[in-house]
């Protein structure tokens, strides 16, 4: 591992580096390892069935990452190496780990660089404290000086997290200049609802007709080609169906609504869907299960207008109405760009900013009434008479709020737009308690083990989701009259944009985005120019509570290992995403930190290589060598993609797609203005394409 080191003062900072680590997970002398986990111990080469050769392999990876050449455990963790060379199910993640070890040092080395030493400086306090201190180094002050060079997001918040939340809470604070003189009035027709539906293959019989199951049978042997948190498998039954239960707590918060005079008897509620497939093949049965599962799960939806986009739907979209109108309006668009950011199928970033986008779309070519979009997941529900109860207004009302689309001035003296929207959430277990009960416990630090003494995102998001998500409006110093809170801690749903803040600052998450994709999309234009800065506005009381543990806890149990792989996929992504952003990479932090920050890493590929194996360690030491492995798997084989040489060469490559995409969302906005225009003028060619875009919109209408 040392051998790539040429510089003496870095040998000395990665030899610091090592004992650190082998403080963290091997026994020194009589010392127990800090995390708990123990990676000598688990390492039995002489234990040979397929769930001990995974356990030994990540072993004899950490003993590698910090053992002294001629130590003998070293030696046989490299024989362990070799002897896997040709197995088929380990080798590939033998060979990930021998390239995580010459990747490592390349990235301390520069990370030490792009600090100026200082970085260095810090291994060598940790090193010293750790080398020195016995046993006085251990507990939380040994987790708090590991962390600050490690995870130093999270040290504010383990010092004093009561604080730290009071202290963020300051931060996230606007004054307010100005509320929107035109707030949103009749919710149901001026609010473009939308939600996305993530398919995946059935894991069982599936409940669906012979037709799909043939189909599903054809498309057995195919690969998977993107991971979600917990896509819904094809034909399951309809009481554990995401979009029944989904659409149906819908129509019904639109009936109360109704109830309430929020809405007139006969408006109607329109709801477009996303409809992203983790295989290929799927795509085709999409709309064709969607359909088949309504017609069987639900006895109509009378308050809503349901409309499913699919890739190909997008497709017609585009070539039907996008293409023809940049050829006649836009002549200068780059339309190959365009339509490799338009569509659903991919990552999440991919769908999200398309549903997003749509909402402009649908002002300017389907319904001119529709001012706003509003994003929810189908696992959410409005606790309509709870809301009532508990905040004095149902769940619509809370969108008639003059804060969205307010001004202000922040916290570092800049002036924002406050054009998005962003609510909470409770869990279906806490709300008989309260709405406002948080939806992430703090952890007990006292009990945090392996991974977690690399990183812990938990508590950072455990104090900005109180800081933020739980601030109301009830105080001198924050009453939502001349003050409020903006958010950076969003959630994928129960969030909304004016469609002119869409047009004007343009916000979009790049398709390469797998996770945080919520999170990552106002990163895109967080200090663009144009006199505000967009941001988000926190809502007191607008709550969805979050139902998917009640109906559905075998989708996300399935789902959990490519969860977790996601999430180190984020830290590598948001690290390079951060650094393609034409601002240095300091403001962003500045602003983001210390929940979203916490992604952006000085060391993100250490940290997630680091993760990933003390995870493991940690799932085999508490008896869950099944999951461990397929973790460490799906971790190698994905992670790989993104870890020393990704496609087209690292950061440049990240760099050049930003700004490639950036460009198509400007073009593709720059469109719709020319076509608002054409339209106010007149032009038939214009209004061709506007009937055009109607009629494939229908044709897009789920029918229950």
């Amino acid at each position: 591992f040392w051998a790539f080191c040429k510089n003496r003062g870095v040998l000395i900072v990665r030899e610091r580096l090592g004992f650190i680590l082998s403080r963290l997970y091997r026994r020194t002398g009589a010392l127990p390892p800090l995390s708990g986990i123990d990676a000598d111990a688990q390492f039995r080469p002489e234990e040979r069935d397929a769930e001990a050769a995974g356990r030994n392999l990540n072993a004899a990876f950490l003993i590698r990452l910090c053992g002294r050449q001629g130590e003998p455990q070293r030696s046989r963790a490299r024989a362990w190496f070799a002897q896997l060379a040709g197995d088929p199910r380990w080798a590939p993640v033998a060979d990930f780990y021998e390239k995580a070890l010459k990747r490592l040092p390349l990235e301390l080395d520069d990370a030490i660089r792009r600090s100026g030493g200082g970085f260095g400086e810090e291994i060598a306090r940790l090193n010293g404290l750790a080398a020195n201190a016995g046993e006085a180094f251990s507990g939380l002050d040994a987790l708090e000086a590991c962390w600050r060079v490690f995870f130093p997001e999270g040290v504010e918040s383990l010092k004093d997290a009561a604080r730290a939340v009071e202290d963020l809470r300051g931060v996230r604070t606007i004054a307010l200049t100005g509320l929107n003189e035109r707030p949103i009035e009749r919710p149901v027709s001026e609010v473009l609802f939308a939600s996305n539906v993530l398919l995946t293959r059935p894991s069982g019989e599936p409940h669906c007709s012979a037709r799909i199951r043939e189909r599903l049978a054809e498309l057995r042997d195919e690969p998977q080609l993107f991971w979600y948190d917990h896509p819904m498998p094809i034909g399951v039954d309809p009481e554990q169906s995401e979009v029944i239960y989904g659409l149906r707590a819908l129509d019904q918060a639109v009936a109360f609504e109704k109830g309430q005079g929020v809405a007139s008897p006969d408006e109607r509620l329109s709801c477009v869907l996303s409809v992203s497939v983790t295989h290929e093949g799927l795509a085709s049965l999409a709309r064709e299960v969607l359909e088949e599962s309504l017609r069987e799960g639900l006895d109509g939806l009378p308050h809503l207008r349901v409309y499913a986009l699919t890739e190909a739907d997008a497709e017609r979209l585009f070539a039907a109405v996008l293409a023809p109108a940049a050829e006649r309006y836009r002549g200068g668009a780059d339309l190959d760009a365009l339509r490799a950011v338009y569509g659903v199928n991919g990552e999440y970033g991919r769908h999200y900013t398309f549903l997003r986008a749509l909402a402009a779309f649908w002002h300017v070519l389907i319904d001119r009434r529709v001012r706003a979009t509003f994003k929810i997941d189908l696992d959410q529900v409005f606790p309509q008479e709870q809301l009532l109860r508990e905040t004095g207004c149902s769940a619509f009302a809370h969108l008639k709020t003059p804060l969205w689309g307010a001004a202000g001035i922040d916290a570092r003296g800049e002036k924002v737009r406050l054009g998005l929207i962003a609510g909470a959430l409770v869990n279906a277990e806490d709300a008989h308690r309260s709405l406002f009960e948080p939806d992430v416990p703090m952890p007990e630090t006292s009990a945090l083990r392996g991974d977690e003494w690399i990183f812990c995102s938990a508590l950072p998001q455990a104090v900005s989701t109180r800081a933020e998500m739980l601030a109301r409006y009830d105080r001198e110093d924050l009453d939502g009259r001349r003050t409020c809170i903006q958010r950076i801690h969003v959630t994928g749903g129960t969030c909304g944009a004016w469609i002119e803040d869409l047009r004007r600052h343009r916000p979009f998450t790049p398709t390469f985005i797998g996770r945080a994709e919520d999170q990552a999309y106002l990163l895109s234009c967080l200090f663009a120019s144009g006199g505000e800065f967009l941001r988000y506005v926190h809502k007191p009381g607008l709550i969805m509570r979050h139902d998917k543990a009640v109906f559905a806890a075998e989708a996300v149990r399935a789902a959990a290992a490519g969860k977790q792989v996601g999430d180190y996929i984020r830290m590598l992504l948001f690290t390079e995403y951060a650094r393609a952003l034409p601002w240095p990479v300091e403001e962003t932090k500045g602003v983001v930190d210390p929940f979203t920050g916490c992604f952006i890493s000085r060391i993100p590929v250490t940290a997630a290589v680091l993760r990933l194996a003390l995870k493991a360690a940690r799932m085999f030491t508490e008896g869950d060598a099944r999951t461990a492995c397929e973790l460490l798997e799906g971790g190698a084989a994905r992670l790989a993609r993104w870890m020393g040489d990704p496609p087209g060469g690292g950061r440049n490559f990240l760099a050049e797609r930003v700004a490639t995409e950036r460009r198509a969302w400007n073009d593709y906005y720059d469109l719709l203005d020319a076509l608002e225009k054409a339209l106010e003028q007149g032009d038939p060619f214009a209004h061709r394409l506007e009937a055009e875009a109607r009629r494939i919109m229908e044709g897009c209408e789920l029918r229950a």
